[in-house]
């Protein structure tokens, strides 16, 4: 009975130990440079947009952050790099709608569980899709394009960056939105596809505002329609889907910061509010807007978490009703 007692309390002591341990680990997080893992290669529109977000976020940390590239699979090296990292709040993930929302709907296994893998801290960026036609079709606007895309059933086509990307899913939304029939033409990537758009070979393509703007703002390409709820400042004359007559629309990639799960709850929190303080920098949201992104509005890692959820059933109603098969 004794050995019992002295048992109970050396766990019970133990636990709060750790328990304080914890919370003073927290209350000086961090005390050495952050290193934030980013899915793809560096260059790119993520990677930009990381460094830029990872730069602003270290002069409120005191610590640098150090961007880590790990290019691979879709995201899934990055991601399960993160996802086996220790707990402590120095290894982070840039994550996206890519990573945590097309994936583990077009992925058949995955070597971690989105939702249990991680810890949902905060969304950091939003980025519009704009539909892009070739100039030589005879559509100056939206309306313009549904009409002449019912006339000619199959006679258009529309690329993406690949089988289940957001460019070919955001693209099969569209055509059951608007009703109409238009051929999907994949490409390995949107910088691949972009050559044939411009020289006419396909039609029409819902692209990010980045990887399309040089060519809009040359007149290589027309934008007719803006995927968000409101205009974007990279291109202000476009008019979103709502304005254009197609209410259902609404799409627009993201990005956000993941940690490993089990991350202690005050350094998920300091990080949630940081992000909540860079959101508010001006030069940080100049920053994200010239790229033709925008800084997302500040919530909660639990609204973030839910936000998450409801992305991954929404792509899979998408990704079902265009009959695309998890590999």
């Amino acid at each position: 009975m004794v050995l019992k007692k002295y048992v109970l309390r050396a766990c019970v002591a133990a636990t709060f130990a750790s328990i304080g341990l914890s919370a003073a680990q927290a209350q000086g997080y961090p005390t050495r440079p952050v290193t934030m893992v980013v899915p793809f290669a560096a260059g790119g529109s993520s990677d930009i947009l990381a460094r830029a977000f990872g730069a602003s976020l270290a002069a409120r940390l005191g610590q640098p952050v150090i961007i880590e590239n790990k290019p691979g699979a879709g995201g899934i090296i990055a991601s399960d790099y993160v996802a086996r990292a220790q707990p402590d709040g120095y290894t982070l993930l840039f994550g996206t709608i890519g990573t945590h929302a097309i994936n583990p709907v077009l992925k058949k296994t995955l070597p971690f569980d989105v939702a249990k893998s991680f810890t949902a801290i905060g969304r950091l960026q939003d980025g519009p899709l704009v539909l892009v036609v070739n100039p030589s079709l005879p559509a100056k606007n939206l309306q313009d394009l549904i009409g002449y895309a019912r006339a000619n059933p199959d006679k258009l086509s529309y690329a993406s960056a690949g089988i289940g990307a957001i460019s070919h899913l955001g693209g099969e939304l569209f055509k059951s939105e608007a009703k109409v029939e238009i051929v999907h033409v994949p490409y390995k990537g949107g910088g691949a596809a972009m050559p044939d758009l411009l020289g006419g070979q396909v039609q029409l393509m819902l692209e990010t505002i980045p990887n399309t703007l040089s060519s809009v703002r040359a007149g290589k390409l027309r934008a007719l329609a803006i995927s968000s709820d409101k205009r974007s400042a990279s291109l202000p004359d476009v008019p979103t889907f709502k304005e254009s007559g197609l209410k259902g629309l609404d799409v627009t990639t993201w990005t956000g910061l993941f940690g490993p799960a089990n991350l202690p709850a005050d350094i998920a929190s300091r990080l949630n509010a940081e992000i909540a303080k860079v959101a508010t920098d001006r030069d940080y949201v100049t920053r994200i807007e010239q790229t033709g992104s925008e800084v997302a509005k500040p919530m909660s890692g639990e609204q973030f978490a839910a936000f998450v959820a409801s992305e991954i059933t929404r792509w899979r109603k998408v990704a079902q009703a265009a009959g695309v098969q998890p590999e």
